[in-house]
């Protein structure tokens, strides 16, 4: 169809903006890359996340860690409990009912010495109450005759550059979110409210509390505090309270999450690796491919190539091998459009030109028969044309219609059957009812089983019936034409074989081009468009068949007719 000049500039531009957008897919990294990464890479954080978040880990160095410090505390209480008490009588009330009872209480003297000592060994800050909750002792006090000495830890000095100090701040604000700190308890001593601790002991019980502190820094940490009752005869003369800071445990889980990210490093190296080497062994071939693809579109000629990745064994090179195929059958296709267009041209060239030359003569002629006999090949040649337009629009739409139908099973036996006898009763109306001296048809198809094909039905009857019409057209009066059908193996193969003089040598393909005519001596010229062969072989190859032409010989080498074979696969 001819292309108006309103269609070529859009047509242009489709294809400036194809290649626009082409270029425009060839910058930079590409999207699949990057969404492979961005997978590979999301499931790593997730994972390394939870590792990160060591809520549980926490808990159980709390726990141990409060252990620990109770069972401090406990020796502690005993100790005091033992050798800092003093022992007072009660003297006799005036009834003497109560006198000479004994009652204890803490030496704070001799209270403060032995906590000295004993928090030297065990660096943990003690502190002695009596049984109304006053302070006696506090290991980080020191009380001497000049006045008291308070030990108070510095902070430890900044360590390491500015970036080092940042990436130590941004670790100490995250560690108080994951696992979540907001929930612990601000420790008394900032809140001015009295240990509740200190209260259950005096009470006769144990008492442990994990605290939320902010250290000299301004960072947020840990203080568990554990505190015993210290007893005598189960008489409750104080309480002794142990507290420690949560840095071991910090220590502890910091050390963890470093050595988790150290792992997550170079995991994610791999990571970010392997999905580069994925999205090359994926995107980069795939964007060869459509670059490919897309030079085909825009460029002249056949020097662009679809690369060969089938070497590769996966997708990827099985759509490399598609694309190929493809490729190769639109060429293909191309060709055929081209070579049936001059094909075309040049058999309805021929009529053409004799019209013309009749319809220019016609009128110059003045004897009554010449002109008849010029009208007559006026007809003829209108009639020629005709035909050939026919055969053309019916080979035209043969290749659509092949392309979309849906396969069924069809009985070829039936229908060669079928069309045996349509023939003899079309034979046997022409000749008025007689059978008359015309070759006749024979088929010879197996009784016992049934041959049944995948196809179409309708274009496979236009087959059998082009190879049977033709084979009559060229066998004598008197002839057989012999229609085989046999089974071989997972093939059917149907033979169409006449009486007649046989192929002439060499053109046993050639009888396959369209357009090619070799009819037999005496029939009148233009009956056939010499496209029946042709169809009959387009429609056999679109069922995965075959079909060919040979001669059949006798002993001595004559020519006792042509054999037509058609193969195609059996219904599985």
């Amino acid at each position: 169809m001819p292309i108006s000049p309103r269609s070529r500039p859009s047509t242009a531009s489709a294809t400036v903006t194809g290649n626009s957008a082409a270029r425009r897919g060839r910058r930079g990294i590409s999207k699949l890359t990057l969404r492979i990464l961005a997978v590979n890479v999301l499931a790593l954080a997730l994972l390394v996340a939870g590792l990160l978040y060591l809520g549980r880990y926490q808990d159980r160095l709390i726990q141990a860690e409060m252990e620990a410090l109770a069972t401090e505390a406990r020796i502690f209480a005993s100790a005091l409990g033992e050798g800092a008490v003093n022992r007072i009588l009660v003297p006799p009330s005036p009834s003497g009912e109560d006198g000479g009872r004994e009652r204890f209480e803490l030496a704070p003297e001799l209270a403060r010495q032995m906590i000295r000592r004993l928090a030297e060994a065990t660096a943990t800050r003690t502190r002695l109450f009596d049984i109304d909750g006053r302070m006696l002792s506090d290991s980080r006090v020191l009380t001497g005759s000049t006045g008291r000495i308070e030990i108070r830890e510095l902070p430890a000095p900044p360590a390491g550059d500015a970036i080092s100090r940042a990436i130590n701040t941004l670790y100490s604000r995250l560690i108080d979110v994951a696992p979540s700190r907001e929930g612990l308890p601000l420790h008394g001593e900032e809140t001015g409210r009295p240990n509740p601790d200190v209260e259950r002991a005096l009470a006769g019980e144990t008492g442990a509390t994990v605290w939320r502190v902010e250290s000299a820094a301004g960072e947020p940490e840990l203080l568990l505090t554990v505190a015993v009752p210290v007893q005598r005869y189960r008489e409750v003369l104080g309480a002794v309270l142990l507290a420690r800071g949560g840095g071991e445990i910090d220590r502890a889980i910091r050390s963890v999450r470093f050595d988790i990210l150290r792992v997550f490093a170079v995991a994610l190296l791999v990571t970010v690796a392997l999905s580069f080497y994925l999205a090359g062994t994926i995107a980069r071939p795939i964007r060869r491919l459509a670059q490919a693809a897309d030079r085909l579109r825009t460029g002249h000629g056949r020097h662009t190539e679809i690369p060969d990745l089938t070497r590769r064994g996966d997708e990827i090179g099985e759509l490399s091998g598609v694309l190929r195929d493809m490729t190769a059958a639109l060429w293909a296709r191309m060709d055929a459009i081209e070579r049936f267009a001059a094909d075309v041209a040049h058999e309805i060239k021929n009529p053409l030109t004799s019209l013309r030359s009749a319809v220019e003569t016609v009128g110059r002629i003045e004897d009554p028969g010449r002109r008849a006999r010029l009208m007559a090949i006026i007809a003829d040649d209108v009639q020629r044309l005709d035909r050939l337009i026919s055969d053309i629009s019916n080979a035209s739409r043969l290749d659509a219609e092949l392309s979309r139908a849906e396969l069924e099973p069809v009985d070829i036996g039936a229908m060669l059957a079928m069309l045996a006898d349509i023939q003899r009763a079309a034979e046997a109306s022409e000749d008025g009812g007689s059978t008359g001296d015309g070759p006749r048809i024979v088929i010879d198809v197996p009784d016992e089983e049934r041959l049944i094909v995948p196809g179409l039905e309708g274009r496979l009857t236009q087959v059998f019936q082009n190879l049977i019409a033709n084979a009559l057209s060229f066998s004598p009066p008197g002839g057989t034409v012999r229609v085989t059908a046999r089974r071989a193996g997972s093939l059917l193969r149907v033979t169409v074989s006449d009486d007649g003089p046989g192929i002439p040598e060499g053109k046993e393909e050639a009888i396959f081009e369209r357009f090619y005519t070799e009819r037999p001596a005496g029939e009148k010229f233009g009956t056939h468009s010499g496209l029946g062969l042709s169809i009959s072989q387009q429609i056999v190859q679109a069922h995965d068949g075959l079909v060919d032409a040979q001669n059949r010989l006798s002993p001595d080498g004559r020519i006792l007719g042509a054999d037509f074979r058609v193969t195609l696969p059996l219904r599985r």
